[in-house]
């Protein structure tokens, strides 16, 4: 089962406007799909190497609408 948890968070107006650029340039990404690469990207790279982790990411990477 793949559960699904929301967080809300402040991130800075430049990030912002470069997430919102790269969506408009990349119509099969959506907000959500960007910050779970980019969230288990990161936790694959300081974290402690966990699999889910790395399924995650693979996933989220190749998913295609």
């Amino acid at each position: 089962m793949n559960a699904t948890v929301s967080i809300f968070t402040e991130i800075p107006e430049t990030l912002h406007e470069s997430l919102k650029t790269y969506l408009e340039k990349h119509p099969d990404w959506d907000q959500n799909r960007v910050l779970t690469a980019a969230l288990s990207l990161f936790l694959l790279q300081n974290g402690d190497s966990d699999r889910r982790a790395a399924r995650v990411y693979l996933e989220t990477l190749f998913h295609h609408c």
